[in-house]
């Protein structure tokens, strides 16, 4: 592979990558300038390249690396909960730790992408369409679940319901970063976990 070829890597890519997506996820792609990015990362230009490619090599990376850790934080709640339903609960109402942190909430990298590239890109696009369909998935395992468990009725789809919750997760994020109070947010939510019954 090219990253192997001359002199050896000395920084930690993953540490590095971390970094990239956090100023991605704060700033947007068309926002981050590749001096950002040097200055952030604390590599030169040439180790940049080499390790990641360039500036939109680096994005779908940290598009990648945060459906990686998003997806694995949604099994992993969903495998620790007392039920599918009290998991669903607890997905919708995360959304109130983005106004109870000090800093700017940021919203969802993965549905911010999608607002901000649209059709545009379309290698972006697909990398977009295929972390929602991974967080999709869990979240109709979640419905399923509840479904077995009496939660949520049986002869409700799923898939439907899972699309449902993507959908208002991505515009209760949105209400966030524009600067809805948590009273707002836990008024949506209910109304969002009224239509599961």
């Amino acid at each position: 592979m090219a990253a192997n070829i001359g002199r050896p890597l000395e920084f930690d890519p993953d540490t590095a990558l971390e970094e990239a997506m956090n100023l991605f996820w704060a700033r947007g792609y068309e926002h981050t300038s590749m001096q950002d990015l040097l200055s952030t990362m604390n590599l030169s230009k040439s180790s940049l390249y080499q390790a990641f490619g360039g500036k939109q090599q680096l994005f779908r990376q940290c598009v990648g690396r945060y459906a990686d850790q998003f997806a694995g934080r949604l099994r992993a709640g969903l495998a620790a909960a007392a039920t599918g339903r009290r998991f669903i609960e607890a997905f919708l109402n995360s959304v109130l730790e983005d106004v109870n942190e000090t800093s700017e909430p940021r919203g969802c990298l993965v549905m911010n992408t999608a607002s901000e590239f649209a059709q545009s890109e379309p290698e972006i696009a697909q990398d977009v369409a295929r972390s929602i369909e991974r967080f999709r998935a869990v979240l109709q395992a979640a419905v399923e679940r509840a479904q077995r468990e009496g939660d949520i009725a049986p002869e409700r789809d799923a898939r439907t319901l899972a699309n449902y919750l993507v959908s208002s997760m991505s515009g209760l994020k949105t209400q966030a970063k524009a600067g809805a109070d948590a009273a707002t947010l836990k008024g949506i939510i209910a109304v969002v976990l009224k239509a599961l019954d």
